[in-house]
């Protein structure tokens, strides 16, 4: 396949006026200006012509929960949170996720080619995020990386959850504890199995806690559910404590403690700002965060926090970000290579380079603006959804 015209845009160096893009078996062969590429199309090739679009990599959303909870179905189809047990990292979120969820469609319609899905927030650890391509039917198809993520919370959402139940943790004492407790006996089991194996000895596995080992040799990150400046500088204090990778994810109050967070070198996944202020831990959240924290030298990317907003309303919180501060290249980034470097993925998603899987958008315009429609959403190398731009086969 060739995409041939328009502006390409690959986030990894200069915009490129009249691009080519050279795509094959689903990864990128060529890109460069139309004379810089050799154009000879095999016979019934696809050739896309895209005079006027914009051409980019396909946007990334870095925390939601499509196909965990399902639009419309109610009890029925919410697998976002085992709300019986406060910790529970044993839990996979390829396990839950329904493909056949309408989120999965409107995330394709709206240039979204892979996002970061998982457990919610109602655990203090929740489980197993993956990392997923939004376009097919058997979730193991989908997996770009699995685990990629686990899931930890602290702050309101444990805490109304299990003391409404009568039982700990009903306070963020609690929650802390229970988190450092859990750690501290993640490392200690990894510590006899290493032992066990220095040594020659049998070891017999413990599937609840060997779910921990990638988080504590820096494979995947903690997944942090942090608004408040209190929480947020909680979840620091731990992840320092065990030496830890870690996302802050929400970080509703970020903008009031930019400077420090940007000397602790955390990334944040800012959002869902397109939401209501329907709790007491949010009533800070605003557009500006992005921004303040993205000057500050804090590495961003925004969330939808599918279905607390709508997966497709991804590239417009960018440009609502970008309209309260946030730079427009810092946008862009926010929904590509952010969140691809954020989530560990960036060796194959999130900007258009030799190599890489060929996940490409094209949009009329600049996809934060509200009147820019999507033309084309290809992922690895197919056209999934297209709107009927200017297009031959030859």
């Amino acid at each position: 396949m060739y995409i041939i015209g328009g502006t390409v845009k690959t986030m990894a160096g200069e915009d490129i006026r009249n691009g080519c893009i050279r795509i094959a078996e689903g990864r990128i062969a060529e890109i460069g200006k139309r004379d810089e590429v050799a154009f000879h199309p095999a016979p019934h090739e696809r050739v896309i012509r895209v005079p006027e679009g914009l051409i980019m990599p396909g946007l990334i959303e870095a925390h939601c929960h499509m196909g965990i909870t399902e639009e419309k179905k109610g009890t029925e189809g919410d697998d976002c949170n085992e709300t019986v047990e406060p910790v529970t990292p044993w839990l996979r979120a390829v396990d839950a996720v329904n493909t056949m969820d309408a989120a999965f469609d409107d995330a394709v319609r709206a240039g979204i080619t892979s996002a970061m899905i998982g457990p919610g927030s109602s655990n203090v650890v929740g489980g197993q995020f993956a990392f997923l391509k939004t376009r097919g039917r058997r979730v193991d198809d989908l997996v770009v990386k699995a685990p990629a993520a686990m899931k930890v919370a602290l702050g309101e959402n444990p805490k109304v959850n299990y003391s409404g139940q009568g039982k700990s943790p009903s306070t963020r004492m609690a929650i802390a504890g229970m988190l450092r407790e859990e750690l501290t006996k993640a490392c200690a089991y990894r510590d006899r199995k290493k032992q066990a194996k220095d040594s020659g000895e049998n070891f017999e596995e413990d599937f609840r806690m060997e779910c921990w080992l990638p988080v504590l040799q820096g494979e995947i990150p903690l997944k942090a559910h942090v608004h408040r400046v209190d929480d947020i500088f909680t979840a620091v204090r731990i992840a320092r404590e065990f030496g830890l990778k870690m996302t802050l994810d929400h970080c509703s109050e970020g903008h009031m403690i930019a400077e420090e967070l940007a000397l602790e070198g955390f990334p944040a996944i800012v959002g869902p700002d397109l939401a209501s202020r329907n709790k007491i831990e949010v009533q800070n959240m605003a557009f500006k965060t992005v921004g303040v924290l993205n000057r500050a030298g804090v590495m961003t990317a925004v969330t939808t926090d599918h279905p607390v907003s709508l997966i497709q309303s991804l590239p417009l919180c960018a440009g609502l970000a970008v309209k309260s501060g946030l730079d427009l290249e810092e946008g862009y980034r926010a929904i590509t290579i952010h969140p691809a470097r954020i989530c560990g993925v960036a060796d194959r998603v999130g900007s258009l380079e030799v190599g890489k899987d060929a996940d490409i958008a094209i949009f009329t315009g600049n996809p934060m603006e509200v009147f820019t429609r999507t033309l084309y959403t290809i992922i690895d190398g197919h056209v999934v959804y297209e709107a009927g731009a200017e297009e031959e086969s030859s």
